[in-house]
This record gives C-alpha cells, structure tokens and sequence, in this order.
C-alpha cells in the first residue's frame, strides 16, 4: 500500500494547498499554466511544500510528456538518454516541449549540469529542477540564467489542517475509521510545515490506535513518535541561515536572540568547532576595540571547546556568547582594514619610502635606505613623529575611532601624539 502522502498526492491546481503567491488566481505559475506557454524554471523550497506534485500538475494539465530524472542516482549518460528520448518525442507532441523533471537537481555537479544547457536553449526539453538548497550556490551560472526560480515556502497551519481534514474524509483507508482530531499542536510541530511529513505521522499515529474510533490528541502523538530530529542540514542552506542569525543577534547585542540560535545549532549536530571559529571573526568583526577582552574570551572558548568537546562545550560557547552579545560594539578595524585593502587595489604597488626600508647590506646603505628613519624608542614618550604612507597616498586616513569607552582612549591618544582630529 502506499503511503497516505502519495494517496492524497493532489492532481490539479484546485486541489493544491499552499503557495498561492505562485498558483492562486492570477499568480505566475497559474497563468503560465493557463496560457500554455510554459518555460523553464526551479522550484526551491523546503521538503514536502509540493515541488514534485507541481511539477507533475504542469505537465497534466497542459498534457506534455513528463519524463523524471533523480540526480541522486543519474549520471550524464542518463540526462543525454532522456534528452534524446524526449527530443524524439516532441516530434509527435504539438503542445510543447516535453518536460524534464529533475529533483535534487542541486546535487548535480557541473558536468551533468552543463549536459542540460544545449537542450534548454533549443528548447527540446521544458527543465523544471526542484530542489531544497539555494540555486544560487549550486546551480551553475548559465543553466541558471535560463530559468526562472520559485520559491516555495514551508506549509501554514491553516494548510496542514485542510490537508489533515481532507485525508480524514476522503482517503480510501482514513474514510472508514472515526477520526477525531482533537488536538494538532504536536502534529504540527513534528511536521515543521512538511505536508509529506505531517500526512505520513498522521497515519502511523491513526494505524497504531486500534478500534474504529480514533481521537488524536497531542499526548497521543507525543508517545507515538517520541521526539522529533530538528531539521538542520549542515551542508546546506539552513546551516547558513541560522549561523546568519546567530551572528546577527550577537551584533544586535540580543543575548536571548543569540543563545536561541546557538541551541539551534548544538541540538542540529553543527560542528563545535564551526561555531567557536564565528564566534572569534565575530569578536574581532563586531566587537572589536569596543571590547578587546572579547576576541581573548572567544578564543578561551574555541580552546575549551577543543579540550573538553560535548555536550560540555556548549558552555563555554554560551559563556563567549552571551559576553559577545552584551559587549559594546564596534567594527572600526573591520572597516579599516577593508578601507586600506581598497586603496591598495587602486593604487597598485605603490613603493616604500627609503626611509622606511631595511638597510642590510652596504648598497642599500649608499642607495639611501632606512636613512633618516627615526626609531621611537629613542624619543620621550617612545614617539616621533614620521611619514609612514607612501608619498602617493601621504596623509590617508583608514582608522576611523567610534564612540565607546575604549577606543575614546585611543583617539585622545592619537590626537595628543600627533596633534590632529581623528
């Protein structure tokens, strides 16, 4: 028997649930459909948001041959094969070109990827890829450039619940059982906006009960499916989007935010090490010389990690966080550095000046360098004043001090020393 998903697999755009900016009335997918003029496009978005059955609708409804490829299992020869296949086909198919379906199409590599652009741009073949990771990583450029990319989100209550209410009605199997549902908040949690997910747990839950009267509730399903693996791929998009949130909430000076995303990812399995190296770019990124305690407290915590590893080391990466994110701000030497790497690409080589060059050998000696050098130690204050920047760019200015405790210091400093504003 298949699985209750596959039964209730929709078969038009009016059973469809969900993704109505793309298949409601007047929505890009819906009028594509509608005036037959079909072209290539993605569908990126979560598992169990629909990607596949869509797809299929297109081809149903506007009655093209579908031919489906799996890019965890194909290789080049088969994308060639099936380009052949449906290049032959559409010399009987007045409709259109016929459609290629190709999901996972992000774990395609180049070549299987560059295999497909001839067919696109001659139009023998329709390519509609569905996949979970951001095209723009793993989709190369050209075949890129030829489609249009959707995206799908993860399904709303209201979704998950028609979708519960229709099987419950009209599943051959469901139909014939009294199923109440009383409660949906653990269905709704396990599912994590999964329709395949959620339909599937509904029918383990509903098969475990005996007897023909069925009421689910959340303790039900708390003791059927026990707990719930967090949806956390460490090689994908996700992985970059909640570090992106972490580090955000640190820069925000959100502690809460911070330790939130932080359990995100110990609880998805993200390497400790992964998170202690962010937590040092971010020390010296977004705290900087506001705190400078903060790059050594980040460092302690990658050192700590290493030594004692988990579950203990979450620890001391909520310690370095929660310190991070309650610590004053500042990004002046971040700024600066990027300032002075833009000068250097525009100037090019640009030489030292004599002054400042070592003088090893004898010939250096007569050529003029480290001549008239003046070495600080040798002046009060271990301070004199020179020209450190080439003559091209003398007078530059890349450190820009902001207004916290810390770096107030170091630009009274600064101004006092070399008697000018910073």
């Amino acid at each position: 028997m298949q699985p209750l998903a596959e039964r209730m697999r929709p078969r038009s755009l009016d059973d469809y649930v969900g993704q109505k900016h793309l298949v409601g009335n007047g929505a890009v997918l819906r009028r594509m459909i509608e005036s037959g003029r079909l072209s290539s496009f993605i569908l990126w978005g979560p598992p169990g948001t629909g990607k596949t059955t869509l797809a299929q609708i297109v081809a149903s409804q506007l009655d093209i041959p579908f031919h489906t490829l799996s890019a965890v299992t194909a290789g080049v020869k088969d994308v060639r094969d099936v380009i052949e296949l449906a290049r032959s086909n559409r010399m009987f198919n007045t409709n259109g070109s016929p459609i290629l379906f190709i999901d996972e199409i992000h774990r395609f590599n180049k070549a299987q990827q560059d295999s497909l652009l001839g067919a696109v741009e001659r139009g023998d073949i329709t390519l509609i890829g569905a996949t979970t990771e951001n095209p723009s990583f793993e989709v190369i450029r050209p075949l890129l450039s030829r489609m249009q990319v959707y995206v799908l989100n993860s399904l709303e209550k209201e979704d998950l619940l028609q979708l519960m209410e229709r099987a419950i009605a009209t599943d051959i199997y469901l139909k014939q059982r009294n199923i109440e549902l009383k409660e949906t908040t653990a269905l709704m949690r396990f599912s994590g906006g999964d329709a395949r997910k959620l339909l599937n747990m509904l029918e383990l839950v509903v098969e475990s009960e005996g007897g023909d009267n069925v009421i689910i509730t959340d303790e039900m399903v708390n003791l059927r499916l026990h707990q719930n693996p967090l949806a956390y791929d460490k090689d994908g998009e996700m992985h970059y989007d909640i570090i992106s949130a972490f580090i955000k909430s640190i820069r925000g000076s959100d502690p809460d935010g911070a330790l939130y995303w932080l359990a995100r990812m110990v609880e998805g399995g993200e390497d400790p090490a992964f998170i202690a190296r962010r937590l040092i770019i971010s020390a010296s990124e977004d705290i900087g010389l506001a705190n400078p305690n903060a790059l050594l407290l980040a460092n302690a915590a990658f050192d700590s990690v290493m030594k004692i590893g988990w579950p203990e080391g979450r620890i001391p990466l909520a310690e370095a966080t929660v310190y991070l994110a309650t610590s004053p701000k500042s990004n002046s030497a971040y700024m600066g550095i990027n300032d002075a790497l833009e000068k250097v690409r525009s100037t090019g080589n640009l030489p030292v000046p004599l002054h400042l060059r070592n003088a090893p050998t004898k010939l250096m000696k007569q050529l003029g360098y480290s001549d008239g050098y003046k070495y600080a130690h040798s002046y009060e204050g271990n301070f004199v004043e020179q020209q450190f920047l080439p003559d091209e760019i003398e007078g530059t200015r890349f450190w820009t001090p902001q207004h916290n405790a810390s770096e107030d210091r170091l630009k009274e400093r600064m101004e006092q020393i070399w008697k000018r504003k910073y």
